[in-house]
């Protein structure tokens, strides 16, 4: 272990963010490194206990629990605190494709797990794997990972996403001939257009295709697979298809209303924003107050700038939005959540190694927070119509608070509260409230049968669909859910394609 008294005689000592006034007026990343010295602390705080919870990923209670990649990690905090830096990257390296991207954008369920977190904060792992990629990049360690020699059969992989990036690089690792199509401008999917630049920057994910292609995987950007290339003249030219398409179906609301000007997916507005970021200058510093955001301001086809703003839906995505739209300039900024706000301690429900329910503030609404004085999100608020102006602008949202109650059968009911109806001005809305699973039409062209839930049927822990040849991966497969949930379903996809198409497979899950 790394020191048997560490977690006595260090705190907790989170990765430093930029300054809050700073930050909001510029696109750049957030997060900022602490030294080595310190980060040596950090890993000496690992018990390396018993049990550790942290790289067991199980779902508990109906949500994740410890890594899902099953990452070892108390091996290479050990490795950390002894300064073994590219020891530690080859151990990290055996379980994670991508600790460039966990390393930033995962909420690190492995720390809500961490033994340590019974009595004390927890271990700052996500913080400590991210200092190991980044420390072997900047060494030369990370090289393109050329196979010895080819099988000679070819896979396809839909979607450029985490999950079809790692299976695309576990199943070329073992000499496959991989090609991914991406049917977006860039290589990337979620990682690049689904993320703010100041959350996970976007130099990182050309960065890592750049050793992929090296590898020699193709990519085959602005293709979309069921027009720009049919289902057939896929089946024809590859001996196995990877369904790595995400869930991109955004929930929608039947609210009175929805039909007005001004009310749009937080996808939508996510992408065109990062699109325009790209488009005029990759790489480039971009200011908030210079020619450059102005012409951004122009590019984007969705601004909040000098609007209210009113975002419906929490969770990650919720968040983005909201620190997208501050650093656009909008003039308010409220966020609501039909949920009550959580507890500031975990609820006697709630033990762990659950992960913790908890009120706290992630980067977006500590940033709206320091603009305009509170949390913007309003709890327990449900949005009841739309109004616009006569020539269909959006105008302002009616809403009502909520109460939750149990009618007996132990779940919770909503219950609007008379008297609270509320008006808010907002020019406009922007919808967060999750996915629904794939797009139906490249299913339907393949024949790959659908579960209840919308999802590619695939579930059970098989990767296989229901037409031979065919697999599934990612939120496709499972629903929306967490980039490491992702990246481990890469893998297993990978190790069953290769199974299928081999009879055999040394790849690992």
């Amino acid at each position: 272990m790394a020191k048997p008294t560490g977690f006595l005689e260090y705190t907790r000592e989170g990765g430093a963010e930029r300054p809050l006034p700073e930050r909001i007026h510029d696109w750049q990343p957030i997060h900022l490194h602490l030294d080595t010295t310190r980060l040596h602390m950090q890993a000496a705080r690992c018990m390396d206990c018993g049990i550790p919870f942290c790289h067991k990923g199980q779902l508990l209670n109906g949500m994740t629990s410890g890594c899902p990649l099953h990452n070892l990690i108390p091996e290479w905090n050990d490795l950390v605190y002894r300064g073994l830096w590219r020891e530690a990257y080859e151990r990290l390296s055996k379980t994670n494709n991508f600790p460039e991207f966990t390393g930033l954008v995962c909420p690190a369920p492995c720390e809500a797990a961490c033994t340590l977190g019974i009595t004390d904060p927890p271990v700052t792992i996500k913080n400590i794997e991210y200092a190991i990629i980044d420390k072997a990049f900047a060494e030369g360690w990370v090289i393109p990972d050329v196979p010895a020699q080819r099988t000679g059969k070819k896979v396809a992989v839909i979607g450029s996403g985490p999950a079809g990036l790692a299976c695309a690089d576990q199943l070329n690792r073992v000499g496959h001939n991989v090609t991914v199509f991406e049917r977006a401008d860039r290589i990337g999917g979620l990682l690049l257009y689904g993320i703010p630049n100041m959350k996970l920057d976007k130099a990182l994910v050309r960065r890592r295709v750049d050793v992929l292609a090296a590898a020699g995987i193709t990519f085959c950007a602005n293709t979309e697979v069921g027009k720009d290339v049919t289902a057939v003249q896929l089946q024809q030219e590859f001996d196995a298809i990877v369904l790595c398409t995400g869930a991109t179906r955004p929930r929608d609301t039947a609210v009175p209303g929805r039909d007005l000007h001004g009310i749009h997916f937080a996808v939508d507005f996510l992408h065109g924003n990062t699109q325009a970021l790209l488009d005029i200058a990759e790489g480039d510093r971009l200011t908030v107050n210079g020619d450059r955001l102005a012409v951004n301001s122009q590019r984007v086809s969705i601004s909040t700038a000098g609007k209210d703003v009113i975002v419906i839906g929490g969770g990650d995505t919720g968040t983005d939005c909201v620190a997208t739209a501050l650093r656009q300039g909008c003039r308010s900024l409220t966020q609501f959540e039909i949920l009550p706000q959580p507890p500031l301690q975990r609820a006697a429900d709630n033990p762990w190694p659950q992960w913790p329910r908890v009120y706290k503030l992630d980067y977006g609404q500590e940033e709206a927070t320091a603009v305009f004085g509170a949390d913007p999100r309003r709890f327990c608020v449900l949005t009841k119509r739309f109004v616009g102006d006569a020539q269909g602008n959006l105008q302002g949202v009616e809403t009502v608070d909520v109460a939750w109650a149990s009618n007996g059968d132990g779940r919770p009911h909503l219950q609007e509260l008379p008297g609270t109806e509320k008006m808010w001005p907002t020019q406009l809305v922007l919808l967060a409230m999750g996915f629904l699973g794939p797009e139906r039409e490249l299913l339907t062209q393949l024949g790959v049968a659908q579960d209840e839930r919308g999802n590619v049927g695939a579930g059970d822990g098989r990767f296989h669909t229901n037409v031979p040849g065919i697999f599934a991966a990612g939120d496709a497969r499972r629903g929306q859910s967490l980039v490491v949930w992702a990246i481990n379903e890469g893998r297993g996809a990978a190790q069953a394609v290769d199974r299928w198409l081999m009879g055999a497979t040394d790849l690992p899950g």
